[in-house]
């Protein structure tokens, strides 16, 4: 807008200009100290447009922001010798913040877990585990997340959707590659909860548009199909896919006595597979000696009395069980995490107000973030950085109207073509929002031949969506992730 109040013509605003910077700093590893180099800004992303077939030039769309580490070499060194990992985490509406400083970063915060979180001030510590001791690393937050925004005049709701954030993506990864020379180095992309999803397509995306073509995705908290997690009216699927974690959810808050978590995972597992969705698609027609049989053996699962599961009619979805599970000690469990506890105004709601294991995490990141940014990396900007944020919603799919959003297919045409592409799958056992079931039932549904089966492997940790939250899964995955990087 111009003084006398008209609009600024696109030729009037200011060209905006990448606005990197770097810094340099030393991280003691297991292997010994490694120096690094950090570049933290934003990303000017372009868009080739036409006017009635006429090229108008490279127009700019976005500032995406993006944190990198990179490990210092010799010179002359190759930079094809090292890998690159290209993170980022989902929502849609989510920064990077989780995986850059909870469990890949060189730095990472202490925010304490279940039952001991951390009070403020938080704290950054060296991150001895930091997957830059096997490759550099670039994290990326999507339009309107973190500090990345829409250009002056441009539209948000443009990158808001599934194929707009994809094409950003992609091309952040391109100009990095490119312009850091890294088209001959290993390449891996690693996602949590929707970036899962964003991962799985980028892999083809990737491919097909600019032959770029990947050696892993790491997939951490997995949706590849969110009919496999998405409760609605005919959809009978996540009911039983979502009955294991309810298992393990019990079984952590002392509802399975002193049985072992393997055997209750294991119940519930052959429940969910045989006689459960049996049962849910007999609906009225499933005699009352089999609804008794049905209440009795989910009730024993998941810790719930058998009179609200008969109420229920045997459909358990996750946000009731948040409320009920623990309605007797006052307590509500986290979906993130169901190992997080809280407490509502009143013991008689029907689903959460919040999310626990959200709530006791969200600060120590936030805090984490700010800081580190602004200080180590010497990055300033007065823009909020958005952690999670609502701005992106209503989040597009009209590529997948009258249909489930997946993009199982779309993995399975990737493996396919390119035969080397392997896929590590990181579960954690108490998360309630990707159950870890599901995950095992989108990749067995994987359109590929059996020799590449071999190509995926799955790992699972005693943590939630956050895996890295939880200390000995944090060692755990770190080390799965290195192996895997290494090509162990």
């Amino acid at each position: 807008m111009t003084s006398d109040g008209s609009e600024t013509a696109d030729s009037e605003r200011p060209e905006p200009t990448d606005d990197l910077v770097t810094t340099r700093h030393t991280l003691r590893t297991a292997t010994g100290e490694l120096a690094y180099t950090a570049t933290a800004g934003r990303i000017v992303l372009r868009r080739e447009e036409h006017t009635d077939g006429v090229f108008d030039g490279h127009k700019a769309k976005a500032e995406v922001f993006v944190v990198a580490y990179t490990a210092d070499r010799e010179p002359g060194a190759d930079p094809a010798e090292r890998p690159l990992t290209v993170g980022f985490n989902g929502g849609p509406g989510s920064s990077s913040v989780w995986l850059h400083l909870g469990l890949l970063g060189p730095r990472r915060v202490l925010s304490g877990d279940a039952g001991a979180p951390v009070p403020p001030p938080y704290r950054l510590v060296d991150n001895a585990e930091s997957l830059l001791a096997h490759s550099d690393l670039l994290f990326v937050d999507p339009v309107s997340t973190g500090y990345s925004r829409a250009v002056s005049g441009g539209k948000p709701a443009d990158f808001h959707g599934f194929t707009g954030d994809l094409d950003a993506i992609a091309e952040v990864i391109r100009l990095w590659v490119t312009r850091q020379q890294r088209w001959l180095s290993p390449k891996y992309l690693v996602g949590e909860s929707y970036g899962t999803l964003r991962a799985a397509a980028l892999a083809g995306r990737l491919q097909d548009r600019f032959g770029l073509y990947l050696n892993g995705l790491m997939l951490i908290s997995t949706v590849l199909d969110m009919g496999c997690i998405r409760f609605h009216e005919g959809n009978l699927l996540p009911y039983s896919l979502y009955l294991p974690s309810y298992a393990a959810a019990a079984h952590y808050h002392g509802l399975h006595g002193s049985r072992e978590l393997r055997e209750v995972l294991a119940e519930a597992e052959e429940l969910a597979e045989r006689d459960y969705p049996w049962a849910l698609a007999r609906g009225a027609r499933l005699s009352p000696e089999d609804t008794d049989r049905m209440v009795a053996a989910l009730a024993a699962v998941t810790g719930l009395s058998q009179d609200y599961v008969r109420r229920t009619r045997l459909r358990l979805d996750n946000r009731r069980l948040f409320r009920e599970l623990l309605r007797d000690r006052g307590l509500t469990v986290g979906r993130l995490d169901a190992r997080f506890t809280g407490w509502e105004p009143d013991d008689a709601g029907d689903h959460n107000s919040y999310d626990p294991a959200h709530a006791a995490i969200n600060g120590a990141y936030a805090a984490a973030l700010n800081a580190h940014v602004r200080g180590a990396l010497g990055y300033a900007s007065d823009l909020p950085y958005e952690i999670l944020t609502d701005r992106v919603h209503p989040w597009s799919y009209r590529e997948f109207e009258g249909q489930e959003v997946s993009v199982v297919g779309t993995l399975s045409a990737a493996m396919r073509a390119n035969p080397h592409l392997r896929v590590q799958v990181g579960c954690g056992y108490y998360d309630c929002a990707t159950p870890y079931y599901a995950a095992e039932h989108m990749m067995a549904g994987l359109a590929i031949p059996d020799e590449l089966r071999g190509n995926i492997e799955m790992r699972y940790y005693q943590a939630g969506h956050m895996t890295y939250v939880h200390e000995p899964s944090r060692l755990a995955q770190s080390a799965d992730l290195a192996r895997f990087v290494r090509a162990d």
